[in-house]
């Protein structure tokens, strides 16, 4: 199949399994990004992947338009699983109008989950090899459609804090016909896939920014984020605690203790009930009650109040994992570094969009502030003494107890090194390699003369002196120097030691290649910089 289809199936996948207004089924037995998490899988939605498909959505039809093709080659199986959620998304397009109630989205949810189960029956018996022309058109149209619903639930995601849900919990009532969605708790991811996902303002990606810093999700002591507010576990003792006005209008408990039948409940020497032990779940619990064959009567009129109950004491519907019950490795009151590393990315990424926007100068400066004071919290610039670590090594995570635990080369490295190329202003746009270092400070320019060393195309070991007011580093290993200056422009060295002069901060394409090529054409830039930067 061709690239095309290979896009388009990733994204009918997961739409196969959205849920408006709560976000991506977790129905495979897999955990998200965050494997801390791991128990959502069943009941969990993802606001976190939905997010993501925003940006996912925009860029494929991005793709569609700048391509000159009319039609797209798709396999016939894929060509009708995408007319099949056409069809679904364009039926329940009215209710965009307002929120969906449980039995429409119930509803919903049944096509795409039909729709999607269609498809995957005819891949397992085996692709038939025949093909279908689909109108890149169409699929630009049905995309649009998709961001509308994507868009609908973002909005319908906002907390009154004016921070965004991560994840949700789904119930079904079939009886009904209803499909409930209920909210879980704060959590960073949501925050920094929300600010990633291209839909918010830069005054809205503010708000954000200002909400999450006044969180509990704020750890002072490491001026950094958590995963999610820190909390108290229940102290054993606290536990399984059947509450005494619950136990003392049970005819069943009080039968059953008088028999002496521990089947269901015990009653402890203080005269609490607790419910039997070994009752590890409602279906348990559902089975236990089953047992009580003398019981009957009692059963049937106490079994319903009896298993809202259990929920209610035991709440295993909202136990997300180890995230709610460790106090390590991304648990309770754990900095998880690569999440910290992915806001600031994110932070940065929103700078740049507001720079492009011309957004307000105070706006701006907003974001500056946030993005300094997030990298201010990350490792690299602590000492070790409040790291807990060698600052320049990554880590895993920081719990409440410790310093920086497991070390090891995690995600987080690639986002610093994005982040840092952002705040360095270099970028390629339509084959181009240009410099806008807004995000840069002054303060990082040399004061005094220095060596720079670096190896070349070559691999043979160069240094360079820099005065002050300069300093340098390495793009597909060509130095390039930055120089405060009053005038904006780049000089080209090449490597016979002529030189071009360039009066703006961008290469034109042939310059660009030869830099990402390595030639070796070219021995140096130096940028000049107009003095002005954050």
């Amino acid at each position: 199949v061709n690239l095309s289809e290979k896009l388009v199936l990733t994204l009918l996948t997961k739409l196969s399994n959205f849920v408006p207004e709560a976000g991506i089924w977790l129905n495979t037995q897999r955990p998200e990004w965050n494997d801390a998490n791991n128990a959502l899988v069943g009941n969990g939605v993802s606001m976190v992947t939905l997010y993501y498909m925003r940006r996912y959505v925009t860029l494929l039809n991005e793709l569609i338009h700048q391509s000159s093709t009319k039609s797209i080659t798709l396999s016939k199986e894929l060509a009708q699983f995408f007319e099949k959620l056409q069809q679904v998304f364009s039926d329940s397009r009215s209710v965009l109008s307002h929120q969906f109630n449980d039995n429409e989205r119930k509803i919903f949810v049944d096509g795409v989950g039909e729709a999607g189960d269609s498809y995957r029956k005819m891949v397992y018996a085996g692709f038939s090899g025949t093909k279908a022309q689909v109108t890149a058109e169409n699929i630009s149209e049905f995309l649009n459609v998709v961001n509308e619903y994507i868009e609908h639930s973002i909005r319908a995601n906002k907390r009154s804090d004016n921070l965004y849900h991560a994840y949700n919990l789904i119930s079904f009532d079939f009886d009904k016909n209803e499909l409930n969605v209920s909210r879980l708790y704060e959590m960073l991811e949501g925050q920094v896939a929300v600010l990633t996902s291209g839909y918010l303002s830069v005054k809205e990606s503010i708000e954000v920014l200002d909400a999450l810093k006044a969180s509990k999700m704020y750890r002072t002591d490491q001026y950094s984020y958590m995963l999610y507010p820190n909390r108290e576990l229940a102290r054993f003792t606290d536990k399984n605690n059947i509450p005494e006005q619950f136990s003392s209008q049970s005819h069943l408990f009080k039968q059953l203790n008088s028999a002496d039948n521990h089947a269901l409940v015990v009653k402890d020497r203080d005269g609490v009930f607790h419910f039997n032990g070994k009752i590890r779940n409602a279906d348990e619990l559902a089975d236990a009650l089953d047992s009580l064959s003398d019981y009957q009567a009692e059963v049937k009129q106490e079994r319903n109040s009896i298993l809202d109950l259990w929920e209610s004491m035991y709440n295993h519907r909202e136990f997300t994992g180890r995230s709610g019950s460790f106090f390590g490795y991304e648990g309770l009151g754990s900095i998880y570094w690569h999440m910290v590393s992915k806001l600031l990315f994110a932070i940065n990424e929103t700078y740049y969009a507001a720079v492009e926007q011309k957004a307000d100068a105070i706006d701006i400066s907003k974001l500056t502030e946030h993005y300094y004071e997030v990298r201010a919290g990350i490792g690299l610039n602590k000492s070790p003494e409040l790291y807990g670590a060698f600052p320049t090594d990554p880590y895993s995570h920081t719990p409440a107890h410790a310093g920086a635990q497991q070390p090891g080369m995690t995600g987080q490295v690639k986002e610093d090194i994005l982040s840092r190329f952002g705040e360095l202003g270099v970028f390629v746009k339509n084959g181009k390699l240009e410099f806008n270092p807004a995000l840069l400070r002054e303060s990082e320019f040399l004061k005094t003369s220095k060596e720079f060393n670096y190896i070349n195309n070559e691999g043979d070991k160069q240094e360079i002196t820099l005065k002050s007011n300069e300093l340098a580093f390495t793009y597909c290993r060509i130095p390039i120097v930055y120089h405060l200056s009053e005038k904006e422009e780049i000089n080209i060295v090449f490597n016979n030691n002529e030189t071009k002069r360039v009066d703006a901060l961008v290469l034109d394409e042939d310059m660009s290649k030869s830099i990402f090529t390595r030639k070796g054409e070219i021995k140096q830039l130096d940028v000049y910089l107009s003095v002005g930067l954050s």
